[in-house]
């Protein structure tokens, strides 16, 4: 549990957290949540409740969508919502290259570049959420308008 918890990744995270509101904790699971299927079973929560940290690029950078975890995003409704194009998902090297998380452990905050955050209406669903936090064992827990104070993100409706 140390070791995860002492990761790079992990620590940044915990930073921000802490900076936001000292009260905001890591858990460190002890199966794996690298998809939203299995954080929800190792929460025994609904999918739903799981936010996926997907980072997409466009013609002009890079942006990160907050999705419920039983839903997909819609490259057409993003696509509208950001005014481009040209929107495609990210591959994992760039991925890692704009949060400095490795897929199955992006975390909404504490990335390496600052990036444009979209938040997925269905969230709203749910008044806890659960997000990685920089490992694919490790989340945090925050109610979803305060994950959207902590992300300065914007909801929209960007699933299918």
């Amino acid at each position: 549990m140390n070791e995860i918890i002492n990761k790079e990744p992990v620590q940044r995270v915990i930073k921000v957290l802490n900076k936001f509101d000292k009260n905001l904790q890591i858990h460190v699971l002890k199966d794996n949540a690298r998809t939203a299927k299995d954080a929800a079973n190792a929460l025994n929560c609904e999918e739903g409740a799981i936010v996926k940290s997907l980072v997409f690029k466009s013609e002009t950078g890079f942006l990160i969508c907050l999705v419920s975890g039983d839903k997909r995003c819609s490259l057409n409704k993003l696509k509208k919502v950001v005014s481009k194009k040209d929107v495609s998902m990210a591959s994992a090297d760039e991925v890692k290259a704009q949060t400095g998380f490795t897929i199955g452990g992006v975390s909404p905050v504490g990335h390496i570049n600052n990036l444009d955050t979209i938040i997925d209406k269905t969230l709203e669903r749910f008044q806890i959420v659960y997000a990685a936090a920089g490992h694919p064992n490790s989340i945090f827990k925050i109610d979803i308008l305060r994950l959207k104070d902590l992300t300065k993100g914007r909801i929209e409706d960007i699933t299918e």
